[in-house]
């Protein structure tokens, strides 16, 4: 059978790869004194809150289930909007919000719709693997640009402006970014989207984990600076609704009839019952939830990134937010003896066999040292966290 080449230029997703291979040796240690702990995958350990779990079960047996506009249910947009009101002092009226079926979908969908075949995305090297690859189905080229634990891992404006070509249509940024958990500060990401307005380009960013911000100087949302900006958004990491796939985007109004037609055609709508649940996410009861675990989840970076330091893992930069831990794997690699030509990803998977701890290396994430560099995810429990940190210890001892 012959595969369209679209879809052989994908790679595999090796997050997935290596939490296959740790769920058949889980299933192996299950009943030993050392049963896997996974910190490979970025994944709240909370579920739904109560009022969203309650909401969702409303719906269901009130027959709410039925397909709602593409855009979303005119309650949730309006709700979505307050929040930005409320959070982040920004009016962002609810006709520029469109509703998906996940983060996911908001990435193709602005994709689709911005993109031109050969057009070039610049950005950063390291970066989410799978927004590179929205770009390329979109028929666009990603282009990772390298960056440094002195620039935060992220693009700067004079990186965007050295890279820029003919070909180059914009930038796609993350903040907090994944796999770092480290933003770019609001004066720099305003410089950036100045370049790329010069050009007549686009700004994507990716603000998936902008609920979970630990530091005021970074936690603002990139619609401040101009409704231009194209941000996505999702009800995943801060609002806890990983399964749920639903999220959403933020685009300049004249870009949300296009949006339409393509979600129309490719999705019809997102999740009917998700969107019900979701309208409980911003109930007084439920925010004051989140942000009790968002507290939690900086309670866990506080204490687990010492660890891997104390190890021999150096995390170059402290994460400002999301549930992640960047950690240079190569020193504590060459002393356990371990050696071959992507360093990250022997070392996990020694880690998995020798400590039964899943993590993720860095082959996903770019070129840019990322053998060198595997990925932590702090979102498991504390106590987790603190067998993981007494095991790698043991390694070293």
């Amino acid at each position: 059978m012959r595969i369209a080449s679209r879809a052989e230029r994908i790679e595999p997703f090796y997050v997935m790869e290596v939490a296959k291979a740790a769920g058949v040796l889980a299933r192996e240690v299950a009943r030993t004194d050392r049963p896997m702990i996974f910190l490979n995958i970025g994944e709240p350990d909370f579920t739904a809150p109560p009022l969203v779990q309650e909401a969702a079960a409303r719906a269901v047996r009130a027959g709410a289930t039925q397909y709602t506009q593409a855009t979303g249910l005119e309650p949730l947009r309006e709700r979505i909007s307050a929040w930005y009101a409320q959070r982040f002092g920004l009016q962002v009226p609810a006709r520029r919000i469109v509703v998906t079926a996940g983060a996911s979908a908001a990435l193709q969908l602005a994709c689709l719709a911005l993109i031109e075949a050969g057009d070039e995305i610049l950005m950063p090297d390291p970066s989410y693997p799978c927004n590179r690859h929205f770009v390329s189905a979109a028929e666009g080229t990603a282009v990772l640009v390298p960056t440094t634990a002195a620039e935060r891992y992220q693009l700067s404006a004079d990186k965007v402006e050295a890279a820029w070509t003919d070909r180059t249509r914009g930038v796609l940024l993350a903040s907090p970014s994944n796999p770092t958990g480290t933003s770019i500060a609001p004066d720099e990401l305003r410089r950036i989207h100045d370049v790329v307005r010069r050009r007549g380009g686009i700004t994507l960013i990716d603000e998936i984990y902008l609920g979970l911000s630990y530091d005021d100087a970074y936690g603002q949302s990139a619609l401040a600076i101009d409704e231009q900006v194209i941000s996505i958004n999702s009800f995943s990491k801060y609002f806890n609704m990983t399964g749920w796939r639903l999220g959403w985007l933020v685009v300049p109004e004249a870009l949300v009839p296009v949006v339409e037609r393509l979600a129309q055609n490719l999705f019809i709508c997102p999740s009917t019952v998700s969107q019900y649940a979701a309208l409980a996410c911003f109930e007084p009861e439920s925010i004051a939830e989140y942000e009790r675990r968002r507290a939690e989840f900086k309670a866990r970076r506080d204490w687990f990134i010492p660890q891997l330091q104390a190890t021999g893992l150096d995390v170059p930069v402290m994460p400002d937010g999301a549930f992640y831990a960047w950690a240079d794997c190569s020193a504590l690699a060459e002393r356990l003896g371990i050696s071959g030509t992507d360093t990250s990803w022997d070392f996990a998977f020694e880690l998995m066999k020798r400590a039964h701890v899943a993590i993720t290396p860095g082959r996903d994430f770019g070129t840019a040292e990322t053998r060198r560099f595997v990925r932590f995810s702090t979102a498991s429990s504390m106590a987790h966290l603190q067998e993981a940190a007494a095991r790698l210890k043991a390694l070293t001892a």
